[in-house]
């Protein structure tokens, strides 16, 4: 439910900056382009992902991101903070490299059983990401590694058991909010059991509801109610929906979701431009559906031609449709109040450094010890 003040602030905004309030996208390049710093001044986007193709190495492409972030923080409009997301999970999924915090995969850390030394783990990842002027970290994510043909979580995932899973990435989750930073679980309501990547093809999870709830649903259902938001899955799981991908289904994304585990927090949709999506359908389409369905927010992760066609697709579904104008309200509404719990604040580059020699540095020789210590 909208607080009163919310409610007040969506009501100045046009159709236009209400439905970019429902859009995060990536870019080219270390600056902001002409067009994404138009649409941030213009309050027609929610923020931006960032990829390694948007950093440089070393402490001095540290800089740049602190510089890089304070930028985009200074185009948005006052009250509409940008969403400044990154996927820092750790392994394979990480963007950053030294001397930050560059982690090995969550299966290796939660291997050693410790739920503490994970919490800490997000603690300072959190910390390290709020200095350099993020504000959510796409992580942890919470798939259950059960298939050991699956070609895109593997070691992403903590565990091959639902309940470490849900209580390692609690863990982490814990940390990563007590450094101010948003957390997301993924991939909603489980990847882990494809034969296929959801990058390349769409992908089929075939079992019944008992087995989904007993596995792949487990951890997103213990942990919904702590969770600031959620990422899709682009799967097709004909146990609880034969029709649609999770991303396009109002059962997986809407009444299950909402109504059965209880989560009131942002649901992100995975990248549109993902071709278990756009494979299947052109990005306008898939965007009014997933609105639709129930995502809260819609990642577009490389094309700004894309991105343009689909908040131009937005805007004319809102403007003829009074169900989506109310659906975009509701959603917007969930974004813009989740972004200003977090707004981004980037810290001095004397603040990074002294961060990077302490904490940082302190867990890296912690870590390094205790794995290779390990049976």
């Amino acid at each position: 439910m909208l607080t009163p003040t919310l409610d007040q602030d969506l009501d100045t905004l046009s159709p236009a900056e209400l439905v970019g309030q429902l859009l995060v996208v990536g870019f080219d390049g270390q600056r902001a382009p002409r067009e994404l710093a138009a649409a941030l001044r213009d309050g027609e986007r929610a923020g931006v992902i960032l990829f390694r193709r948007n950093l440089t190495p070393g402490l001095g492409g540290l800089g740049e991101l602190q510089d890089t972030c304070a930028e985009l923080a200074e185009l948005a409009r006052p009250g509409l903070p940008p969403l400044i997301a990154i996927d820092e999970e750790g392994g394979r999924v990480a963007r950053l490299s030294p001397p930050a915090l560059v982690l090995p995969p969550m299966r290796r850390i939660a291997s050693l059983g410790d739920l503490g030394l994970l919490e800490r783990v997000g603690r300072v990842m959190g910390h390290q990401l709020r200095c350099l002027g993020l504000s959510m970290n796409f992580a942890p994510v919470v798939d259950v590694d059960t298939n050991p043909d699956n070609p895109v979580i593997g070691d992403r995932a903590f565990s091959r058991d639902p309940s470490e899973v849900a209580a390692f990435a609690g863990a982490y989750l814990r940390g990563l909010q007590a450094s101010g930073l948003l957390g997301c679980l993924k991939h909603y309501p489980g990847h882990g059991d494809t034969f296929e990547d959801s990058h390349h093809a769409l992908p089929s999870v075939r079992h019944d509801r008992a087995r989904l709830e007993a596995v792949e649903l487990l951890p997103f259902r213990r942990l919904a109610q702590h969770a600031d938001s959620m990422m899709t899955a682009h799967v097709v799981y004909p146990g609880l929906d034969p029709q649609a991908a999770a991303t396009l289904s109002s059962f997986i994304s809407g009444t299950l979701l909402r109504a059965e585990l209880g989560f009131e927090g942002v649901l992100f949709s995975d990248d549109l431009e993902m071709q278990a999506i756009a494979g299947h359908s052109e990005p306008e389409e898939a965007a009014v559906q997933a609105l639709e369905a129930g995502c809260d927010v819609l990642l577009i992760c490389s094309r700004a031609e894309v991105q343009a066609r689909v908040h131009a697709a937005l805007l004319a579904r809102f403007e003829r449709n009074e169900g989506f104008r109310d659906r975009c309200r509701q959603a917007a509404g969930r974004s813009l109040a989740m972004r200003r719990r977090c707004p981004p604040q980037p810290g001095s580059g004397a603040e990074l450094g002294a961060l990077l020699r302490s904490e940082v540095r302190a867990l890296e020789a912690e870590l390094e010890q205790r794995l290779a210590n390990a049976p």
